[in-house]
Order: structure tokens, then C-alpha cells, then sequence
């Protein structure tokens, strides 16, 4: 579905890209010690079990369709004081095979006023969950029908997820126009089976239908949904109707509408309309924030042979949604995070999220996972996408790196909790939404564009597009067409990546034989025999270096342990399985740090250096100054970054010099954040100047708020008055750095800048703002921190709020509870009891927020967010 900034909600540290490998010694002249023996302890025999020690796994089935709906029509009003949808909706279906009479819809605590078909009206039993209508007369195959349902929706959260945070389907945003400059909006979310909280349908994968809707709003309103906008009517009491009308079949969960006020820009790619909606201040904007879609639509248009799906294509931003975004059939839906100015979009650009909800009109809206336990027909497809584009327009370096920190989320989810690609025996739906269908999907599918090759790749999945054109799909379609293009039996590669679990773990031995001059390559599959195949088949290769020449062998691990022996006259310089990175492997790959220092100098993949400068940069015998400066002339912007930022304290001139080179002349904007950051602690006057130069003349936002914080610890006087003119930003990098510098001072005259900004920052952004302002608030009395904390009760207990700034929000009262009552402890006489008695005014906040929150990993996380006992 759609794509997850994941609401990793426990704030666990950010996991680092390491490759998760232990290099351990280098190639010698050595005997290979014998493995240690497996034991593997066997299950009781059934014979010793009793009955009840039986019982059949968990499975989640594809739907079973009794009716096949084929259109769907909606007349859709809207209440704002009350928050509800006045709608009329009209559904043709057919019995799908079997006569049935008997018609059974989903609609999720709705108000039913009637029921009708062709003028009778029907009698039907509801339970808030379930519609049960009586039909006329038996349906039999072949039979087409309409109803009319006239109804109201007044939708409700009942939970949520870390991947979507609310399950209600539909959201009106400030509808009482009272939450300050926020934007009155209405949006939809219907994946998984939300839809149906706004109107009655089949809410199921397996199912989709064409659409008519009728929009009537405020004339003041823009309106946007699936398809094309047929005509646009002024109704005499001052409202309009939008008539939006859905030509091709799509899934009921894919339906979308949204109403706001927006700046609407078009253009098009190759006659294809498209629009995007943003808020109307960042017009000028939308292009760049948007950019590279119509290159997008041909890259991918050309590599599947298979022309853009659907009659148009437009992406809207809207207020407090509750997930990445979603790639609704014809409008995908983002949340305000991508919403930025030309600026702040400088190296943090929207490529991958844009290109996610793009490959989905192909992959998840032509074609839909028939149930989600095949989520990842949908997800994997989306993910890869990104590595692809990356590929493409920025190069095999950035999709190397991309795919590492792919595989790298992948390995982390994985860690506790590892479950088949295809998931038939999840918990609940929402589960899917993990780095299994995400991360897993995208990476096994590079495995297999690896495997069969680019031409028969692309040819594949245009086959796969063609035969399985709007029907729902599952992973041997997919297999079918691979083998189709191939000619090959690929029921090895789907058995074991998507109906197995796990993945390989990895131990690579290299030795060489003087006398026979040979190459010994031992390789041991140590994954965990009872929680997925103890060996899985695995077609790569080996790449031998030696005497300023590569030679690759091809091999094919498919036992527990094996060896392979190569002819090489001399003792190599240096030895890489799996030389192009393509394996979704753990693994442990033994290897001295001098055969890193060869590596680092002449690998070619960014892998090759990336692995490299890690390993030496922990190494103690590494010269770090001497390996800085040449890894800081790395090609790639994260390898210069993350070489700066393991940087110790005390750096050398060499180093100092090519960090200010660096801030002046490095291409890439983090980069030249980093390189700021170490020349912080150095403190040289030399400095000052150069903050200045940037402050005045970078063209990057988070480059010029890391200059701001450098000039502050050198020159107060300065940096406050730069600070001054950079109050007014929107930009949450230069937010934080003011923040920071504001809660340096001590002085609370500077909380209304705080105040002014508490919506402006989220995810992580809004842990670090709220603390920095919680410091100046502990020295400003104590009325004026207490209304400040009622503010951020406001926030906390609104849903509709970020859940990041209710967590901060509430994490700070809690804070502050603490260091009050601390203080309380400590003291005696008026000031006790008068903290005390604001101690508990926090603790009754905290109570609110805790009722009021509706997402599961919230009100877990709140359950450890304590206030100290009393004395």
C-alpha cells in the first residue's frame, strides 16, 4: 500500500547501515577446521501426543466472493459541525457463480436510513459491522442488479497501527475552523478496509468496480478524486457539485476523495494530465516538490512497455494524515511532511516517496494483491521502484546505498519477529505492513532482476502486467510469468523467499595453498535450522583479485557447508563473495585490514568503500586522520558524511583544511552540514567568517542553521542578530538549530518563539524542539509554564495531531512533572505545597491524554512514562 516513514514510535536509536558483519582474519595458508556438529531436537512423536496437542495453523484466506460488484456510485454532502458524510450511494453487482439471495456489504457503523431496489424497499439486519439485505428474489449467474442506499457516516478511529495510525477511514480536519492557520479539510484513507466506514461496498481486495462521485462543497472548496472531473455545477444555495467518474475497475480500497483549499498546478508527460495540490502558499513550490514526476512516468512507462494505466495522475498534500502516503487509483495522497519550500527540498528531495505511490498505479492499483497475506505484490513492487529510479537518475552508488539502508531495515524488523513473504497466518491485517512486505519484497525482487537478468526482467513484468490486468493477484502469477519469459522452473527462488521465512546467515573462509596454488573458498549457512530452511540456494559468485586483474567465478551455494577451489597462481591481494551485493544475506566475511586498505583503493561498487572505510575506521591500527582525508574525496555524499560524523574530537590540520574545503565546495548540502559540525568543537576564531559566509550565502537550509549554531559558540552578538532574521522560517532544520541556541541562553523571553513553532516540527524533530523549550520553560514562572503545558495538553489529546507531537508533547509534561516534583522533594513549606499542587495539575493532564489516545503503540509507550513519588 502506501509508503511508511514506519511510525517507529519506542524512538529506538536509528539503525546504522552496517552491512551486520563481523570481518574477522585474513586470507592465510590454513587448514579448515571441521564444523561443529548440529543438533536439532526433534518434536515429540505423535504417538506420545494427545488429541488436543493438534491443531490446524493459522490461515487467512483470500475473500470468498458471493457477489462481484461492478459499480459503485456515491451523492456525498457533507456536515461539517457534525462531522458526517450525508450520502446516497448506488451499487450494481451480479452473483459472482452461485444463485444467491441474500446480499451481504460492508459498512462499518453507519446510519442506514433505507434500503432500496428498483423502487421496493428492503428489509436487512445490521450489527455496526455488517449488512445483510434481503434481496427480492434469487440472483442467479448472469443477473445484474442495483441498489440504493441512503445513509449517514460519521466516521470513527477504533485503533490504529505503527504503519497507519488511525482506521477511520474518513477525516475532517479542523472542521470548526478554530485550530488557528490550520487548513479545513476533508481526505480519505481506506486501506486496509476503511473505505467502508464512509460508504457500504465490498471493502476487499480481491474486489474492485468502476465509480461515479458527486462532490458538493462550499464554492470556496476544491475537490479531487479518482478519475477524471466530468463537469463542475453551481447549485443556487451557493454550493457547487464536482462530478468525478472512474472508468476502469479498481479495488473499493483505492477509492479517495479529498475537499480544501488548494493551489492546484498542472502540466502533463506525453498528453498524460497531471495536477498537484498544495496549501496555496506553496504554489511556486509544487513543481519541486512533485519533481521529476512526468521523468518518471517515462522511465517507468519504457522499462515495462506498458503505458501509464489511467487517464490522469495527480498527487495532493493534505494536513494530519495518518500514514506516508497512498497511492489511491489516479490520486495519491501524501502527508504534509513532503510539503516543503524549493529551498529546504536542497538534497532531501521527495524522489523516493514520489516514485513509491507512482509504481503503484501499476503495481497494486492494475494489478491488487488478492489478500493481504500477499501484501508485498503490492508493497515489494513499490519499494524496489525507488531503487530502481535511483538507479537510473542519480546513479549505481545511490541505489547501492539506498538498498543497503533497505536491507538494513529489513534485518532490524526482522530480528524479533521473522514470518513467510507471504504471510498466510498473520495476527491481524495491519501486520502486513512491516519490513517484510516493504523492505523484504524489494530486495528479493532485485534478487531475481539479478538472477534472470534486465532484458528478461522487464519482459516479465510486462507480461505479468499484461495477462493480469485489473484482476487481484497473487505470487504465482508473478512466478508464472517469470517462467513464461525464462523458460525456467523458478519454484526454487518463490519456495524459498516468499513462502519461507528468514533469511541466510553467512560464514565466508578464504585460504590459499602455495603449493598447489589454489584458492579455497569455504562457505557455511549458520541460519537457525528450526526457524527457516537450514540451507537455502543461493546463485552468486566470487571475485578474485590479484596482480592488478579481476577474475569472477560463478557459483551456486546450495548445502549447509561447502567449498570451492579456484587456480590462481598467486597468493590474492583481495577475495569478495558476492561482489555485487545482491544476496539478502547476513553474513560474516573474514578479512584482515589490510585487505580492507586494498579494498578501499581499488573497489569499484559502493559497497566495496562503504564496507571498507567502517571496518578501518574501527580498526586501532588505522591511521584515522590519514584515511579521513582520503575517504572525504569519496564520489558518494554518505561515505564523506558518515566519514565526518565518526570523526574523534581532536581532528588534524590536514583534516580541519578539508572540511572547510568541504563547507564551502562539497555539492552535497549534508555533507556540508557534517563538515560543520566538526569544525564546531575546534572553536578557531578562522571560523567565524566562514559561518558568516554561509549563513549569507548557502543555499541550504539545514547547512545555514548548522552555521548559525557555530557562529553562536563563537560569536553570541553576531549569531543573535542573524538568529533574529531567521526566526520567521518554516524550515524544521533551521528551526532546531534556533531552538537550540534560544535554550543556550536561559532567557524565557524566547518561548514564544517556541509556542509560535509547536505545529511547524514532528517525528523526531518535535522530541528535540519540545525539550529545548521544556529547559527555557523551567526558568520562566511557573504560571507561564503551566499555561504552556496546557498548550501541549491540547496537543497531545487531539488525534488529529501528528503522533509524534502528541508523544512529545506528552513526554515533556511528563518531564517537567518529574523535575517539579524533584524539586518538591526537596524543599519544604509554601514552594512544596505550591509544586506539589502543580505537580498534580500535570499528573491530571497526563490522565486526559492517556484516556484520549487511540493508538495502540502510544498508550503502550505512555503505560512507562512515570512521575516520581512524593516524599
Amino acid at each position: 500500500m502506501m509508503y511508511r516513514s514506519v511510525f517507529a514510535l519506542a524512538l529506538v536509536a536509528a539503525v546504522t547501515f552496517s552491512c551486520s558483519t563481523t570481518r574477522k582474519s585474513n586470507v592465510v595458508d590454513m587448514e579448515f577446521r571441521e564444523l561443529d556438529t548440529i543438533f536439532v531436537e526433534a518434536e515429540m512423536p505423535n504417538e506420545l501426543k494427545s488429541a488436543e496437542d493438534f491443531s490446524l495453523p493459522t490461515y487467512r484466506p483470500s475473500p470468498t466472493r458471493q457477489f462481484d460488484l461492478l459499480h459503485t456510485r456515491l451523492d456525498l454532502r457533507f456536515n461539517w459541525e457534525e462531522e458526517q458524510v450525508i450520502g446516497l450511494a448506488q451499487l450494481r453487482l451480479t452473483p459472482y457463480f452461485y444463485p444467491n439471495n441474500s446480499l451481504q456489504l460492508d459498512a462499518k457503523e453507519l446510519n442506514v436510513k433505507a434500503i432500496s431496489m428498483d423502487g421496493e424497499v428492503l428489509t436487512y439486519d445490521y450489527d455496526q459491522e455488517q449488512l445483510y439485505i434481503r434481496l427480492p428474489r434469487l440472483m442467479e449467474r448472469g443477473d445484474t442488479f442495483e441498489i440504493e442506499i441512503d445513509y449517514t457516516a460519521q466516521p470513527s478511529s477504533s485503533g490504529g497501527s505503527s504503519a497507519i495510525t488511525s482506521n477511520q477511514g474518513l477525516f475532517f480536519i479542523n472542521p470548526q475552523g478554530t485550530e488557528g492557520n490550520k487548513p479545513q479539510q476533508i481526505w480519505t484513507q481506506g486501506e486496509t478496509e476503511w473505505n467502508s466506514r464512509w460508504f457500504p461496498t465490498i471493502d476487499k481486495p480481491n474486489e474492485r468496480c468502476t465509480q461515479e462521485i458527486y462532490l458538493t462543497v462550499e464554492q470556496r472548496f476544491n475537490t479531487l478524486s479518482n478519475g477524471i472531473l466530468k463537469e463542475s455545477i453551481s447549485n443556487e444555495d451557493g454550493t457547487r457539485t464536482d462530478y468525478w467518474r472512474m472508468e476502469q475497475p479498481h479495488a473499493p480500497y483505492l477509492f479517495a476523495i479529498v475537499v480544501g483549499e488548494f493551489a492546484v498546478v498542472e502540466e502533463e508527460v506525453d498528453g498524460l494530465p497531471l495536477t498537484y495540490y498544495v496549501e496555496p502558499k506553496y504554489e511556486k513550490d509544487a513543481k519541486a516538490i512533485f519533481a521529476r514526476t512526468p521523468e518518471m512516468i517515462r522511465f517507468f512507462s519504457q522499462k515495462l512497455d506498458y503505458p501509464f494505466p489511467w487517464d490522469k495522475y495527480a498527487q495532493i498534500i493534505v494536513r494530519d494524515y495518518v500514514s506516508g502516503a497512498m497511492e489511491n487509483t489516479t490520486a495519491s495522497i501524501f502527508g504534509a511532511f513532503v510539503q516543503k519550500r524549493r529551498r529546504a527540498l536542497i538534497n532531501n528531495h521527495n524522489d523516493g516517496i514520489v516514485a513509491h505511490e507512482l509504481f503503484h498505479q501499476w503495481f497494486g492499483d492494475l494489478v491488487t494483491c488478492e489478500s493481504w497475506a500477499n501484501l508485498t505484490m503490492n508493497e515489494g513492487f513499490a519499494n524496489y521502484s525507488e531503487y530502481l529510479w535511483y538507479e537510473h537518475f542519480y546513479g549505481p552508488d545511490e541505489a547501492a546505498y539506498h538498498l543497503l539502508s533497505e536491507r538494513s531495515g529489513y534485518f532490524f524488523g526482522s530480528s524479533g519477529n521473522t514470518h513467510p513473504l507471504i504471510h498466510f497466518g498473520y495476527e491481524d491485517k495491519e501486520d502486513m505492513f512491516d519490513s517484510h512486505s516493504y523492505n523484504k519484497g524489494g530486495a528479493v525482487l532485485h534478487m531475481l532482476h539479478r538472477y534472470v537478468g534486465d532484458a528478461a526482467f522487464w519482459s516479465a513484468l510486462h507480461l505479468y502486467l499484461t495477462e493480469n490486468a485489473y484482476t487481484a493477484v497473487e505470487a504465482h502469477d508473478l512466478r508464472l510469468a517469470f517462467e513464461e519469459i525464462t523458460g525456467e522452473d523458478l519454484n526454487w527462488f518463490f519456495n524459498q523467499w516468499y513462502f519461507s521465512e528468514g533469511h541466510p546467515e553467512i560464514e565466508v573462509e578464504y585460504g590459499y595453498n602455495v603449493e598447489t596454488k589454489e584458492l579455497v573458498v569455504k562457505v557455511e549457512q549458520r541460519q537457525n535450522p528450526e526457524r527457516m530452511p537450514p540451507i537455502f540456494i543461493l546463485p552468486t559468485a566470487i571475485d578474485i583479485h590479484y596482480e592488478g586483474k579481476t577474475e569472477r567465478k560463478y557459483i551456486r551455494v546450495d548445502r549447509r557447508t561447502q567449498e570451492f577451489v579456484f587456480p590462481c597462481p598467486v597468493k590474492p591481494d583481495w577475495i569478495q563473495f558476492d561482489p555485487e551485493y545482491i544476496l539478502l544475506a547476513e553474513y560474516e566475511d573474514n578479512k584482515a585490514v589490510e585487505i580492507f586498505r586494498y579494498q578501499l583503493e581499488h573497489g569499484t561498487h559502493f559497497r566495496d568503500r562503504y564496507d571498507a572505510i567502517q571496518e578501518l575506521l574501527r580498526a586501532p591500527s588505522t591511521d584515522i586522520m590519514a584515511l579521513a582525508v582520503k575517504a572525504l574525496e569519496d564520489p558518494h555524499w554518505y561515505i564523506r558524511e558518515m566519514t565526518l560524523n565518526n570523526l574523534p574530537l581532536d581532528i588534524s590540520t590536514s583534516v580541519k583544511s578539508k572540511a572547510m574545503e568541504l563547507v564551502r565546495e562539497d555539492p552535497d548540502a549534508r555533507v556540508r552540514t557534517a563538515a560543520l559540525a566538526v569544525l564546531a568543537p575546534t572553536k578557531d576564531p578562522v571560523l567565524t567568517e566562514l559561518a558568516i559566509q554561509v549563513i549569507e550565502s548557502d543555499s541550504a537550509y539545514s547547512v545555514i542553521g548548522k552555521a548559525v549554531e557555530l557562529l553562536n559558540k563563537l560569536d553570541k552578538a553576531k549569531a543573535e542578530t542573524y538568529v533574529q532574521q531567521l526566526e520567521d522560517t518554516e524550515s524544521e532544520a533551521l528551526l532546531i538549530s534556533i531552538a537550540q541556541i534560544y535554550a543556550e541562553s536561559g532567557d524565557p523571553t524566547y518561548l514564544g518563539f517556541f509556542e509560535q513553532n509547536l505545529e511547524q516540527v514532528d517525528n523526531y524533530a518535535a522530541s528535540s524542539f519540545y525539550n529545548q523549550m521544556l529547559e527555557l520553560a523551567l526558568e520562566a514562572p511557573q504560571d507561564e509554564t503551566m499555561r504552556l503545558m496546557n498548550r501541549l495538553k491540547e496537543i497531545g489529546i487531539n488525534q488529529r495531531q501528528s503522533p509524534w507531537r502528541r508523544l512529545a508533547a506528552t513526554k515533556t509534561i511528563t518531564d517537567l512533572a518529574n523535575e517539579w516534583q524533584a524539586q518538591a522533594n526537596r524543599t519544604d513549606g509554601k514552594e512544596r505545597i505550591k509544586l506539589n499542587q502543580q505537580v498534580d495539575q500535570l499528573i491530571r493532564y497526563l490522565d486526559q491524554l492517556k484516556e484520549a489516545e487511540e493508538n495502540d503503540q502510544l498508550r503502550q509507550l505512555y503505560r512507562q512514562l512515570v512521575v516520581i513519588e512524593r516524599n
